[in-house]
């Protein structure tokens, strides 16, 4: 087992231990400059440089726009956007070696929406190439560490946002999921990651045009309230006319639900000791809240699991296709790393059974939703084994290998990002390695608030790990 190294930037500074909401308030009242928000943020960054976790800074820009009035619900709040989001002026590489950096042109829309509340940009934060893995490690260049234990994995996609956010650097950072890509690394860094239904939040340019769309926007955060004011603020710069809203969960209700506890993964598979106890943990929890919780087993297709990895692998060469057009010359596939060129290789083997695993794909969103014929919410595990020291995920390794690996980590949520509907990732309890244990609460698509008030709930009743306590025993 490996000694926990804790790596923090939390400290007596403007900034201290406050969430995104009560940091915008003291800068919207006065008793916080900008600049020394800004400038506190910068220090922080600097201070924990080595989890590797920011993959481009515009520190002496976002200086010079503190001094700019800004509007918005997170008006001065420092922040970073993930590497996969075009942000105008800063270059975005998506995590791989195989682009020249250049200046983007202009910024995508999720990240415009992201940044509408006033956010102030920091940087940009690292992810695996292309977010097709779920360890943010590299073939070429050092890995982004867990703040909590720096021999471990700060999880993926959204690795490098999840760990600025966990260190205290930031309070809030982007995020996106197309199969757990917000709530592994929320789980693996002690965060709220909430991953919304299909379609809620702007989508990254031509993902919509995709057979199966996978992929949600978001967030990571340390409090479900900076969570709910998040979502509620994105949606008042782009509303989705076609669902209705969240709208601003400010707290929790005294609403009792029907709780359907999972813990078996999508093959029929029992999880780790470890993981199994948190899960166990948090449903005597929501049992002693006065909810019904009941044993519940998930019913999909068995093919899925194959077919999502299929489709998975299908999105290696889409995106290595969609990016030799949009950047040209400054895009060199030869330089992509192993697993990618793995995954693009698992579909020239099985081209043929591509179509039959989009249609059943496709027909899952029905699947999804009669999960809750008898159930208000699911409660589950967010990963099936623990957290995994650096290297054991490592994109170098023999694909069928790695791949084998990732089939038996990531059990659980990938069933979100193939039915549509709502999911978090809430902290709870503490592992081994020191790290902390984690739960995902699922919902029918556009119930998000259900899962808020939920989390609003249990954030009360068991309060979430902090980095800057000594670990307990585990649960």
């Amino acid at each position: 087992m490996a000694v926990e190294q804790r790596v923090h930037a939390f400290t007596d500074d403007v900034i201290g231990d406050l969430d995104a909401v009560a940091l915008s308030a003291q800068i919207r009242d006065g008793h916080l400059g900008r600049r020394e928000v800004v400038e506190a943020a910068i220090a922080r960054a600097r201070a924990v440089s080595a989890l590797d976790a920011v993959q481009f800074e515009c520190y002496e820009q976002a200086l010079a726009e503190a001094e700019r009035p800004r509007g918005g619900a997170f008006a001065g709040v420092p922040t970073f956007v993930k590497d996969n989001a075009d942000v105008v002026g800063l270059p975005t590489c998506h995590g791989s070696a195989a682009f020249d950096p250049h200046p983007a042109k202009k910024s995508s829309g999720p990240a415009e929406q992201f940044l509408s509340p006033g956010f102030a940009l920091l940087g940009k934060s690292t992810l695996p190439e292309f977010g097709l893995t779920a360890s943010t490690e590299f073939v070429d260049r050092p890995p982004t560490r867990n703040p909590w234990n720096t021999e471990y994995s700060a999880g993926a996609s959204s690795g490098g946002s999840a760990a600025l956010v966990a260190a205290g650097v930031v309070p809030i950072a982007h995020a996106n999921d197309g199969g757990g890509s917000i709530r592994i690394p929320a789980a693996v860094n002690g965060l709220v990651g909430l991953k919304p239904t299909r379609c809620r939040m702007l989508d990254q340019p031509g993902v919509r045009r995709l057979p199966v769309n996978l992929v949600s926007e978001g967030a990571v955060t340390r409090t479900v309230r900076d969570t709910a004011h998040y979502f509620a603020a994105a949606e008042r710069y782009r509303p989705n006319e076609t669902m209705k809203p969240i709208g601003l969960v400010e707290g929790p209700s005294d609403r009792l639900l029907r709780i359907g506890v999972v813990r078996l993964d999508l093959r029929g598979f029992p999880t780790h000791p470890e993981i199994a106890a948190v899960t166990d943990s948090a449903a005597d929890v929501f049992a002693a809240m006065g909810h019904e919780v009941s044993e519940y087993h998930v019913e999909f297709d068995q093919r899925l699991v194959d077919d999502f990895k299929l489709y998975w692998s299908m999105f290696a060469i889409a995106m290595s296709a969609s990016f030799k057009l949009d950047h040209g010359r400054h895009f060199h596939p030869s330089r992509l790393d192993p697993f990618t060129k793995g995954l693009a290789q698992n579909v020239l083997r099985k081209p043929v059974g591509l179509v039959s695993a989009i249609r059943r794909l496709r027909g899952a969103t029905q699947t999804y939703e009669e999960q809750f014929e008898n159930v208000d919410v699911l409660l589950t595990p967010v990963l099936a084994q623990p957290t995994p020291l650096l290297g054991e995920h490592n994109p170098a390794q023999p694909f069928e290998q790695l791949f084998a690996t990732l089939v038996d980590y990531v059990g659980f949520t990938p069933i979100n990002n193939v039915g549509g509907g709502p999911a978090i990732s809430l902290p709870h309890g503490h592992l081994s390695s020191g790290l902390p244990g984690a739960i995902q609460l699922i919902a029918r698509a556009g119930d998000e608030r259900t899962l808020l008030d939920l989390g609003y709930q249990f954030e009360a009743q068991s309060p979430f790990p902090q980095i800057t306590a000594p670990s307990p025993s585990t649960i």
